[in-house]
């Protein structure tokens, strides 16, 4: 059975590294000789693999990247020092273990070869996330396989359950290893540092030094998003993957050091284990997530209309654990048997966020109709970027629910009472009835034209349909 046999966080400043740095790397002595540090009690376990994560190698918005290839190669190249070369042999079987476990647990994971790289015009190699740590450890031990991933721009209880699948994988194995979360703090420490100054960027470091010192997950993954957002930090979801991969554990965290006299933070941290109840702490996130799940939001969730409650859990429920939804009981007899298209429009401080819907169903009953057309909507839209976990609470739903369409002319509209569908071809553009600014017939069929990519006078026919709105209000 193998094992995980420690943990670390390392930073990755290239100017540590002596071919890079030219004298300049005395200026982060101290987390130079912690990384040494690091590197000697690795050489005493003399792991079967190191197990690194890192935020610089190919990254994606949904899926986490794993390397795949037998044999990986990387340099300083990029700061003028090619000579500064590194290379690792790839842990394949162990990787393509952790690929099948994410996937059953249904967390999007891309293989890095060289063929997946040149299809997605990314490199194949190392990166400064994982050499940075290789230059200090190589000085003491180099008999170690390599599993390098790159974290994704998932969920964070995504990246915590994929943490998870890597201990997993590792126990079914025969292997010994070490895991690294490679990431710096704060980029926005000092006036005169690399980045723009932030205040919040030493209140997140001091934050997060003393979550990790003491253990706590929950406190971890609470953090305020605004203190995270503009601390300008790469390190964060490296420790969710981290701390997942520890879920069996009770631990705490021991500081080797931490430097931010350069600007940007570098924590150097080793973790002390202990069974007891640390798996607890999934089961606590969970909790937590479904607290929020069902409290976001401007209304109370046991107070809102049903179709609206669904189509804010659906998002919820997706951006949080990247599922969608199974229908819930508080879902009708009417949202479970009956079969409309269906349109949700998201709104944040008044201003649209997102709206994605069908002319006509393409899924069983009205429930699922919502449940897909929400995530689609917050995620989707392409005049958007994806909703964020942090905007859950801010975000404002209606449902419409279409009535079967029926053809007309433009003097039957009435903007306020009916939507109008325009079709040209293979064209088709929709837009809701009462909708802010739009008073005409003429003004809503010339949006709906555009809006479908019809060009000015070209022929088209006119269908106009009613909607049952939902938009909140108590049921």
């Amino acid at each position: 059975m193998g094992k995980i046999s420690a943990f670390y966080t390392m930073p990755h400043p290239p100017v540590i590294v002596p071919e890079v740095g030219k004298g300049e790397e005395s200026a982060v002595k101290e987390t130079s000789d912690a990384l040494d540090r690091v590197a000697e009690e690795i050489e005493h376990i003399g792991p079967d693999v190191i197990i690194m994560i890192t935020p610089h190698g190919p990254m994606f918005r949904d899926a986490v990247a794993l390397s795949c290839e037998r044999e990986i190669r990387g340099d300083f190249g990029r700061y003028g020092v090619p000579e500064a070369a590194f290379h690792a042999e790839i842990d394949v079987p162990l990787t393509e273990s952790i690929i099948r476990r994410a996937d059953q647990e249904g967390i999007a994971s891309v293989k890095i070869t060289g063929k997946t790289a040149r299809r997605y015009d990314i490199p194949c190699e190392l990166d400064q996330g994982v050499m940075v740590p290789m230059h200090f450890i190589n000085k003491r031990y180099t008999d170690y396989r390599l599993v390098h991933i790159t974290y994704g721009l998932l969920p964070k209880l995504q990246l915590y359950r994929f943490g998870m699948c890597i201990a997993e994988a590792v126990e079914k194995s025969n292997e010994n290893a070490v895991f690294i979360a490679s990431g710096d703090l704060s980029h926005r420490l000092t006036k005169d540092g690399p980045y723009e100054y932030s205040p919040y960027g030493a209140k997140f470091d001091r934050e997060i030094l003393s979550l990790l010192r003491e253990g706590d997950v929950p406190g971890v993954f609470h953090m305020d998003p605004v203190t995270v957002e503009e601390a300008g930090e790469c390190g964060l979801r490296s420790y969710y993957i981290l701390l997942g991969a520890m879920n069996e554990y009770d631990f705490t965290g021991e500081p080797l050091s931490y430097q931010g006299n350069l600007g940007v933070g570098y924590l150097v941290m080793r973790f002390v284990l202990r069974k007891g109840n640390g798996k607890e702490n999934l089961n606590q996130l969970i909790r937590q997530e479904k607290e929020q799940l069902s409290g976001s939001g401007p209304s109370d969730s046991g107070q809102e209309d049903a179709y609206v409650r669904l189509a804010r859990e659906s998002l919820t429920n997706y951006v949080l654990y990247g599922k969608y939804m199974e229908i819930p009981d508080y879902a009708t007899d009417e949202m479970r048997k009956d079969e409309r298209g269906i349109f949700v429009s998201i709104h944040e401080n008044g201003e649209l966020r997102g709206c994605i819907g069908t002319i006509a169903p393409v899924t069983d009953c009205i429930a699922q109709e919502i449940i897909r057309n929400a995530v689609e909507a917050g995620t989707s839209d392409p005049r958007f970027p994806p909703i964020t976990e942090e905007e859950l609470k801010k975000l404002d739903f209606s449902v419409d629910v279409l009535d079967k369409p029926e053809k007309t002319n433009q003097a039957e509209l009435d903007p306020k009472r009916y939507g109008v569908i325009v079709r040209s071809g293979y064209k088709t553009g929709l837009l809701l009835p009462d909708l802010e600014g739009v008073d005409t017939p003429e003004e809503q069929i010339r949006i709906a034209l555009r809006k479908a990519g019809i060009a000015p006078g070209s022929s088209y026919t006119l269908e106009r349909f009613e909607v049952l709105r939902h938009n909140g209000s108590p049921s």
